[in-house]
């Protein structure tokens, strides 16, 4: 299918401070500048900007547009991850006005229906905030996410929308610029938004790029958010893990001071192989997925080593 290419998941700086107290207020650095720069390299004919919890950024993203030829003919849409009252994601496309976090997956579903936009289960089976089989109450189901470095998220949630006969969409879940674009997505439609929508509505989409994240871009997220969260971050230890506190701060200082160290190249990759090790026993060996919404680590490290 031709089409028009579409990133489908995407942050900016707008992001920040929208996801609530147990997550970093940072979350995103990339700044409007460059999401048009990289939508513009990437030959993007349009992405629908998705922060959390507002659909604050679209607005400034259109502005620089319009003061700026060279990204004329990159269409810009409305988006939104919306977190539950679970903790859990949704993805809105098309939304006219913001829907707030911590209403019912069915109250938050309704106000999208209602405004004519369009659902999306983002990383349905990611370790922390998938909708898993809930995912199936979505007009849309993200069946690759670059983020899910575990693979076994991605697989899940593929041989679940085949299952259950649903419209698959991928999403690069970008919160760094190199990422955007990096999954695409091949919409058979004008490049208007009543269009896209009505073509992602009845299934008039296939699938173009997919791409994980790098170890290097993984790390330069990570430095960001803990460069601008860390006193945040201390907090959050000295209130539910005070013995690991000294710990924690030890680590933030050696990671900001050489985070180019081989050293935090090899942790990740030791981290990969444990969540990758989890994800199995979550997504295909019948584990207690609770665990992990509840962020007890007194369960999960059992299950990782185990």
């Amino acid at each position: 299918m031709a089409g028009l290419k579409i990133e489908l998941h995407c942050h900016n700086e707008f992001s920040n401070f929208q996801l609530g107290p147990k997550e970093t207020p940072y979350d995103c650095g990339v700044t409007v500048m460059q999401q048009l720069d990289k939508a513009h390299d990437t030959d993007l004919d349009a992405f629908f900007i998705t922060n959390h919890n507002t659909l604050n950024g679209y607005g400034s993203l259109l502005e620089y547009q319009q003061n700026h030829d060279k990204y004329k003919k990159i269409r810009v849409y409305p988006g939104e991850e919306i977190t539950t009252d679970q903790g859990i994601h949704v993805l809105a496309f098309g939304l006219n006005q913001t829907i707030k976090a911590g209403s019912s997956l069915e109250e938050i579903l309704d106000n999208i229906q209602s405004q004519g936009a369009v659902s999306c289960a983002p990383h349905p089976f990611g370790l922390s905030n998938g909708l898993r089989e809930k995912a199936a109450l979505c007009d849309l189901i993200e069946v690759f996410n670059s983020n899910n470095v575990d693979r076994y998220s991605n697989l899940r949630a593929y041989h679940f929308a085949k299952a259950s006969n649903l419209v698959e969409v991928v999403g690069s879940d970008s919160h760094v610029a190199s990422t955007l674009g990096r999954c695409t997505n091949m919409i058979d439609s004008e490049n208007n938004l009543d269009d896209i929508l009505y073509a992602l509505r009845h299934g008039n989409v296939t699938i173009g790029d997919t791409g994980y994240i790098t170890s290097r871009e993984m790390i330069e997220h990570a430095l960001y958010k803990i460069e601008n969260s860390k006193e945040d971050i201390l907090i959050y230890f000295e209130e539910h893990h005070p013995h690991l506190t000294g710990v924690c701060r030890f680590l933030i200082n050696a990671f900001e001071s050489n985070p180019d160290s081989i050293v935090w190249t090899t942790a990740y990759k030791v981290a990969v192989r444990l969540i990758t090790k989890l994800s199995n026993k979550i997504n295909f060996k019948d584990h207690d997925h609770t665990v992990l919404y509840e962020r007890n680590l007194r369960a999960i490290l059992p299950m990782i080593l185990r």
